[in-house]
């Protein structure tokens, strides 16, 4: 097969390829952003908002990083494989108005409002990302294969 070097990855020996293609999308969709925000590096705090299949692959790169991992979840349930299986710093059920302030989750059908002045006053950032280009997928590839993040398993 012939193909244009500009569409190719190498793919890392120890990722095995049948457990692993979550990586070409939920992989590169939650390393990018965590990387152009600077949010690599050991110590720096990241909250992930649901455990689903982002949520899992996204908490198993941020606590690769050395990030400290805050699960933001609507379901209780979910908080023992957070903290045990996923090994997440800390779990937060967004419905306990006890523990939770404020929640921003997924992407609203309608725009979102934000006061602009809690902003500009605690130097706050609201941020999108889109998935991740080829460059960026394989560093991915490579990183994942260097800590040996298995995405097939609910394990960290």
């Amino acid at each position: 097969m012939n193909a244009d070097e500009h569409f190719v990855l190498r793919w890392p020996e120890n990722l095995p390829l049948d457990s692993s293609a979550p990586l070409l999308c939920a992989g590169v969709t939650t390393y990018s952003p965590l990387k152009h925000f600077g949010l690599d590096k050991p110590g720096r705090k990241v909250g992930v908002v649901g455990l689903g299949g982002l949520g899992h692959v996204a908490v198993k790169i941020a606590k690769a990083f050395g990030a400290e991992v805050t699960i933001f979840t609507t379901s209780s349930a979910k908080e023992k494989e957070a903290i045990e299986r996923l090994k997440a710093d800390h779990f937060i059920n967004s419905k306990d108005e006890h523990q939770m302030q404020l929640v921003l989750v997924g992407a609203p059908e309608k725009p979102l409002e934000v006061a602009s002045f809690s902003l500009i006053m605690g130097r706050k950032l609201v941020a999108g990302s889109n998935i991740g280009g080829n460059k960026e997928t394989q560093e991915m590839l490579d990183f994942v294969a260097k800590y040996g993040i298995d995405v097939a398993s609910g394990e960290a």
